[in-house]
């Protein structure tokens, strides 16, 4: 009976949603931690904290790219030089999807992402850069209009998808890859409408392209059907094209 007893009249400590009894029961109030100056500051690095960095970093991006409007994400490598035919092809695209009325979305880097940017900017379309936190930050390019940084990779991707109609993939390298794959498996999965999604170069992309149809579908491991997913061209008018009929446009 007294162990009942304790039970009922047992002594616990609200924090909002969170309820704490017995030897998880904290000292002082969360309004006391938040406001004595002299506490300790580890919890800045601790993962409930992150939760709100998180937070901040979609409010932020959905704030700043809510009015878009049609829109393009451009990948591709932030090794591709200045002045070599990558970069130009990426001016190119970037030049023609702005004066077709999309605004044009990059990583915000140098190199093939610069070179989106640059077409778009000096054709008078919005250029947009979407940073990264990198060790070997560089920022963003001169020619985005509206940049925002991320610290997490995955906030950054839900902004490339959810404010584009369509991908465009310049030649590129792991990054590259994995947003490519990344946006092929959401149309795939259907876990996005679907839109067009472009590989630019066909010298450079055919080995993969190839190595989908030998190997992934050859081995039951795709669907032949996950061949018309993408389109793979070195046109910048069907670029513009398929950006346009199949987003709708």
């Amino acid at each position: 009976m007294g162990n009942a007893e304790d039970e009922r009249t047992l002594q616990e400590q609200r924090e909002g949603p969170v309820v704490r009894r017995r030897q998880q029961m904290r000292p002082g109030t969360t309004d006391q931690r938040l406001l004595d100056s002299q506490g300790a500051t580890h919890w800045v690095h601790e993962d409930p904290f992150r939760v709100l960095r998180i937070q901040s970093e979609f409010v932020e991006g959905f704030g700043a790219l809510a009015d878009l409007g049609r829109a393009v994400s451009v990948f591709g490598s932030a090794r591709t030089p200045e002045g070599s035919p990558e970069y130009e092809a990426g001016v190119r695209i970037g030049r023609a999807l702005a004066e077709a009325g999309f605004a044009v979305i990059t990583g915000g880097g140098p190199g093939a992402m610069e070179a989106a940017n640059k077409g778009a900017c000096e054709a008078g379309g919005v250029s947009v850069g979407l940073g990264i936190e990198l060790p070997y930050e560089q920022g963003l390019n001169p020619y985005v209009d509206i940049g925002v940084n991320f610290r997490y990779f995955f906030v950054r991707k839900t902004m490339f998808v959810k404010y584009a109609q369509g991908f465009v993939v310049l030649p590129g390298g792991v990054g590259t890859l994995d947003e490519f794959f990344e946006a092929l498996t959401l149309v795939q999965t259907k876990k996005v409408t679907r839109f067009p999604i472009v590989l630019y170069g066909s010298a450079y992309w055919a080995g993969l392209v190839a190595w989908v149809k030998d190997t992934l579908i050859a081995q039951g491991k795709a669907s032949p059907m996950d061949l018309e997913l993408f389109r793979l061209t070195d046109d910048v008018d069907e670029v513009v094209d398929l950006m346009t009929k199949e987003s709708g446009g």
